[in-house]
């Protein structure tokens, strides 16, 4: 029997791999999607995904519950995937074979599990995202998809804010062209 979210979050507190087990069922997808759309690579997205639970997990005795539990485990997604692109020095185009890998040759999706059910303009705007370069892509992420604000974006990724706007305002107007092209 599945336990409340509230009730879920006080047993994983108290130590429950149970009830964090049903924490991280719950919000495995949504953190995959984050580390996805700001790396652009499955496996160091896999990777993210697996050391934002590890931080939640030791964490979550601090969580006081002052935001929604969404709403912190967002941030600490957030965080640990702009960590991970620090560290990977992740700036340059997305190579071809990592775009193949997308779908499978049985036809199997391997996006996120929040694209998998989106429209083909959907998933073209999410191919063309993960083309971006990576700078560019991460502040689109942050702007448009997460809802940071460039003065958030600039301390969060060690740049000027203007360098924001000038790599938001870059990344629209490559998906304008792409997404124009097919």
């Amino acid at each position: 029997m599945a336990l409340e979210l509230a009730q879920a979050i006080a047993a994983a507190k108290l130590g429950d791999k149970q009830a964090f087990y049903q924490l991280y069922q719950q919000f495995v997808g949504r953190v995959y999607a984050i580390c996805w759309r700001l790396l652009a690579n499955r496996q160091q997205a896999e990777d993210a995904s697996q050391e934002v639970f590890i931080k939640v997990w030791q964490q979550l005795p601090a969580f006081r519950g002052d935001s929604s539990f969404a709403t912190w485990l967002h941030s600490v997604a957030t965080r640990t995937a702009i960590d991970c692109w620090r560290q990977q020095k992740y700036l340059r185009l997305t190579d071809s074979s990592e775009l193949q890998e997308l779908t499978e040759p049985d036809g199997q999706s391997n996006q996120p599990e929040q694209s998998v059910s989106c429209s083909s303009e959907m998933a073209q705007l999410e191919q063309a995202i993960l083309r971006l370069p990576a700078q560019a892509r991460a502040v689109f992420v942050l702007f448009a998809l997460e809802g940071y604000q460039h003065q958030e974006i600039a301390g969060l990724l060690g740049i000027a804010e203007g360098s924001s706007k000038a790599q938001y305002h870059r990344a629209r107007q490559l998906l304008q062209e792409w997404l124009a092209d097919e």
